[in-house]
C-alpha cells in the first residue's frame, strides 16, 4: 500500500479498515476499492482531504492491504 498523498509505503494500519501514512502524517479509511483521506487535527478530530484528491487519483493508488 502507497499512500496517495506522498507515496510513502511506511503505512500502519489503527483500525479494521483505517491505516496511517507516518510520512505525511494522515488517515486514511479504505472501504471497498474507495479511499478516503483525513488530516488528523490537534484535538484528534478528522477533517475530510477527498476533495483535495481527484477520485481517479484515488481510486488508481494501491489500495490492496496486506
Amino acid at each position: 500500500m502507497r499512500c496517495p498523498n506522498c507515496n510513502s509505503r511506511d503505512i500502519g494500519k489503527i483500525g479494521s479498515h483505517q491505516f496511517y501514512c507516518w510520512g505525511c502524517y494522515i488517515e486514511l479509511t479504505v472501504n471497498g476499492d474507495k479511499m478516503s483521506v483525513y488530516q488528523v487535527e490537534e484535538d484528534g478530530t478528522l477533517s475530510s482531504l477527498d476533495d483535495l484528491f481527484f477520485e481517479d487519483d484515488i481510486a488508481s493508488s494501491e489500495i490492496h492491504a496486506n
